[in-house]
């Protein structure tokens, strides 16, 4: 047979000579064509490359047809492409296995195709090509950075497509808790949010900071938008230590703690407004505590009577302004020297404590002996002379009546 299709050139009639012989063997054999594997459904993203894989035996002289079965369109017959999609293909390996090939995925490819042979009954079976887009936020209805004043209402939205329809997920950046307030359970407090809307009330600054909008379908990869919620109010100053003390000759400290938003001007002045700017005498910093807390510092090196008084630390946004006021009073060095230790200084270790700033009532020329106590005196100030009773006052004025 093969001898008799070679002498024919090996051409179309000789194929359909060899097709034709086979047939009429397979039927006087009783043999029919017959599926080997059942075609498998196929789930794909879009863009990627899909095959349907169909494996016949005993087909003889039969031909394998592909057709759109939710379209009844026909898409090739055994090799030949008959639909005008160009993304479309069928190979086959010359045995008994054809394979439809759909290059570039699209959502409209989504649908039940058919592996079919013409017999009579008709054979066939069916799979289903899924198509599944990832998730995509959708910009233009998505709430962007927003800002509202403290006591207000904010309203974040977040849209995304995609197939399967993305579930979306609200959290902070910063692993603080979403507050909701108003609903059947009062104030809740939660650490995620699901739903396309989360709507805040009742705003506080300790809501401000980004959140984030995770949208996924188990189709990877999720997407997020990062949403920026600025909350204003006006300054906020808190003094820790509204009286400091410290020794002449020593360097001193002075702390402020603001919060204020949006972004404040902060600076120091003294009690008569004179603006204080770093210098050799002065040395000023800033550290952020959160996105809207600063602690403001302020160094005095060297402080001496002249530096006494009272300071202000300002802070001034779009929205108002605020200050704190500070006293600097001078802190003697306690005397602790005993009769019997007169060559004997303060340890180290003690001045060290003293020169660290001390505080206590206000007193701009020093303490006075009533406050020794506070100061760490306990008794009496040493080097003063001791109190004499006043039974022996008595005694000596009898003996100098009876002398006279």
């Amino acid at each position: 047979m093969a001898a008799g299709a070679q002498a024919m050139g090996g051409g179309p009639l000789a194929r359909l000579l060899i097709l034709a012989i086979l047939h009429v063997n397979f039927v006087a054999l009783g043999l029919e064509p017959d599926f080997l594997y059942p075609l498998e459904n196929v789930t794909i993203a879009q863009g990627r490359d899909a095959m349907f894989t169909c494996v016949v035996n005993n087909l003889g002289g039969y031909r394998v047809a592909w057709i759109k079965a939710d379209t009844k369109a026909i898409l090739a017959i055994h090799e030949h492409v008959i639909t005008n999609n160009a993304r479309l293909s069928v190979t086959h390996n010359d045995y008994n296995t054809w394979t439809l090939n759909i290059r570039g995925v699209k959502r409209e490819d989504r649908g039940q195709y058919m592996c079919q042979v013409n017999t009579d009954p008709m054979k066939m079976q069916t799979a289903f090509l899924e198509v599944v887009i990832p998730p995509d936020i959708v910009y233009e209805e998505t709430s962007g950075d927003m800002m509202v004043p403290e006591g207000g209402s904010a309203k974040l939205v977040c849209k995304a497509r995609g197939y399967p329809p993305p579930k979306i997920v609200w959290r902070r950046e910063d692993g603080g808790d979403i507050i909701s307030r108003g609903g059947p359970q009062g104030k809740t407090k939660v650490t995620s949010l699901e739903g396309e809307i989360v709507n805040l009330t009742k705003v506080t600054r300790s809501e401000m900071g980004a959140y984030l909008c995770i949208a996924a379908n188990g189709v990877p990869p999720s997407v997020s938008k990062r949403i920026m919620l600025h909350v204003h109010f006006h300054p906020l100053v808190q003094v820790p230590n509204q009286l400091v003390g410290a020794p002449t000759g020593t360097d001193v400290t002075l702390q402020c703690h603001v919060e204020a938003s949006p972004k404040a001007i902060n600076y120091w002045t003294r009690e008569n407004g004179e603006m204080i700017i770093s210098n050799e005498k002065y040395h000023m910093s800033e550290i952020n505590r959160s996105a809207y807390s600063v602690q403001m510092k302020l160094v005095i090196r060297n402080i001496q009577r002249s530096d006494l008084g009272g300071y202000k630390c300002i802070s001034k946004n779009s929205i108002g302004d605020a200050e704190g006021n500070i006293r600097l009073y001078e802190m003697e060095l306690p005397n602790r020297k005993s009769g019997d230790e007169d060559d004997r200084d303060i340890s180290s270790e003690e001045s060290n404590d003293v020169r660290s700033g001390l505080q206590g009532p206000l007193r701009e020329g020093g303490p006075r002996a009533e406050d020794a106590g506070f100061l760490g005196g306990g008794g009496p100030l040493a080097g003063s002379a001791p109190h004499t009773a006043p039974h022996a006052i008595f005694l000596i004025s009898a003996f100098a009546l009876a002398a006279c």
